[in-house]
């Protein structure tokens, strides 16, 4: 009620606390720079032209962007003061006055009218046709080293709108050191964008705005990560203010307290939420192995609560003094861009910025664990979530892994999968399903999952249907009709994939932390190429072993298995 209230005496004092041109101008910038990068994803603006053409003509779009950017402070607040009045408003309930003032809108002008004379600005850059072809990417590849500090992976290339991708990695702590510091290391990373010791959270917005740029600066207890999509004359100015956020951060008191009550208030919520519920609960089975306090120790519920609430602010500035530096970290950059000024650069913001403590990764080591059958309630919940896991030694390195990872990918892997075609398609019983494989880089501890949104009283009928249609693949494996379609879409798929900057970064990044080149990726799809439906049956036999699954479902069972019940006489 209080921010009901408050929310409603904002919009009414539009009068009497005019808009300022600052405001205007911060929210303009903000509108014209998404606007502009829209334009370098091609999906993006076919889908937005077409919006327009359905309005009357896709040189609206143009027109409007145009009126946008010449927008004058008065016409916002005549706007305003027009149309944002009491009886024009709906606030959870709409109940009308039986005499209400109407906000009356005028008719729509002539379209043709308004775009007949209308001419386009300056065209921008199309870019080149890049090659994302595993060879291309490493020829095309500049790799190196700054200092005793961060691995460098750039590509250089002409882009549509000049526009540049990148994103920095950096690694810290160990086993040890990290004991005990998994949530003030999580919420360290939620402190960093806002504040720095020269900029207030909304200044940095406002910053990363007027440079036309999208970035998310965060971290956990591992390391820390900056994501950026920019344009090339911007990159220098937004590379700049990315490392003040990360190696200035202000851990302003009022926005640590405000990140505490929202992170508690998330927690709270999530109680009852089936997906949360099955998920943490099928993870706290998986890293049983690891006692509380160990980095890899998966927190319930509550103790996830317990340790927001002991966070404090000066443990927050101890973890960023302790950990955090740049001895250990990856920058990828793709796009257009200098690549000479931008490793200089670098060089200048994170040469010099060591990593107090020590660096060893924080792996996850396979153990076996005792198939589990567990069900949760979540009163009033419409859907309900299940989920088949069991463990597996595993790595991406292992032989094994090409032929699981294909036997995975028709099982439940998009909407031609068995999964889908099954327990979706055929027979109705869920809103989604597929399967995952994970087989990590560093460690043994992989895994292979099934999971299902369905109504809760499907969820029996979803279970038995999962484990009917993966006894039948273990019996009698895929036909070749399947195994060769499946090659085609998934090699499809990754040179898709390739083909997304803001992906080839994080591939190339993850290359450079592992000591790798796009010829493991190669190796992997040439091994893929050559399946067969035995060697597919094999090792899906061999890995995921029916009795061993562990199921964990979460929903309002009680009110489907009433609703199920015959009324009486």
């Amino acid at each position: 009620e209080e921010a009901r209230k408050t929310l409603l005496a904002t919009i009414g004092e539009i009068k009497t606390r005019p808009f300022t041109q600052e405001e205007l101008d911060r929210v303009r910038t903000a509108w014209l720079k998404n606007f502009d990068l829209a334009f370098n994803n091609s999906e993006r603006i076919a889908l937005q032209l077409s919006e327009w053409q359905a309005m009357g003509d896709w040189r609206m779009m143009f027109l409007y962007r145009d009126r946008v950017r010449d927008v004058k402070l008065s016409d916002v607040q005549k706007a305003a003061e027009k149309y944002l009045i009491e009886s024009n408003r709906t606030v959870g309930v709409f109940i009308p006055d039986k005499n209400p003032a109407r906000a009356e809108i005028p008719e729509p002008p002539d379209v043709e009218a308004l775009v007949k004379d209308y001419r386009g600005q300056q065209a921008i850059s199309q870019g080149e046709a890049f090659d994302p072809s595993t060879e291309n990417i490493d020829r095309r590849t500049i790799r190196g080293r700054i200092a005793d500090g961060p691995k460098i992976a750039f590509i250089s290339k002409k882009t549509r709108g000049e526009q540049v991708v990148a994103l920095l990695n950096f690694h810290f702590g160990d086993e040890s050191s990290l004991a005990g510091k998994s949530r003030t290391g999580q919420m360290t990373g939620q402190m960093l964008m806002r504040g720095t010791a020269h900029r207030t959270r909304e200044q940095i917005k406002q910053q990363f705005d007027q440079l036309k740029a999208q970035v998310m600066v965060g971290g956990s207890a591992a390391g820390a990560f900056a994501r950026i999509t920019t344009t090339r004359a911007n990159l220098p100015a937004v590379l700049d203010l990315v490392a003040e956020i990360l190696k200035e951060p202000a851990f302003p008191a009022a926005e640590f307290e405000q990140l505490k009550q929202q992170t508690l208030a998330s927690a709270e919520n999530l109680r009852s939420e089936p997906q949360f519920l099955a998920g943490i609960a099928f993870q706290r089975h998986l890293n049983s192995h690891y006692k509380k306090g160990d980095p890899r120790y998966v927190p319930t519920i509550d103790e996830q609560i317990e340790e927001i609430k002991a966070v404090t602010l000066d443990g927050v500035k101890s973890f960023h003094k302790q950990f955090y530096g740049a001895s250990n970290a990856e920058i990828a950059v793709i796009g257009d861009f200098d690549a000479e000024a931008v490793q200089q650069q670098a060089n200048r913001l994170f040469g010099a910025w060591k990593s107090p403590a020590a660096f060893a990764p924080v792996v996850s080591s396979y153990a076996k664990v005792e198939p589990v059958d567990q069900s949760f309630e979540t009163p009033d919940k419409a859907n309900a979530m299940f989920f088949a896991v069991v463990p597996i030694q595993l790595q991406d390195t292992s032989p094994d892994y090409p032929a699981l990872l294909l036997g995975n990918y028709i099982l439940g892997s998009g909407m031609n999968s068995r999964l889908f075609a099954r327990i979706r398609g055929k027979e109705g019983l869920s809103y989604g399903v597929g399967s995952s494989l994970q087989a990590p880089s560093e460690g043994d501890q992989g895994w292979f999952l099934a999971f299902a949104l369905a109504n809760p009283a499907n969820v029996a009928k979803v279970e038995a249907s999962f484990k009917d249609e993966l006894r039948l693949i273990l019996e009698n494996g895929y036909t070749e009709a399947e195994i060769e379609a499946a090659k085609k879409s998934w090699l499809q798929s990754r040179q898709v994939s390739r083909a997304n900057d803001g992906e080839l970064a994080g591939r190339i990044a993850g290359n450079e932390y592992l000591g790798r080149t796009m010829a493991f990726d190669a190796g992997i799809e040439e091994k893929v190429k050559t399946l067969t439906p035995e060697q597919v049956r094999t090792a899906m036999r061999k890995y995921i072993d029916p009795g061993a699954l562990s199921f964990f479902k979460a929903g309002d069972f009680a009110k489907a298995a009433s609703a199920a019940k015959p009324a009486a006489p």
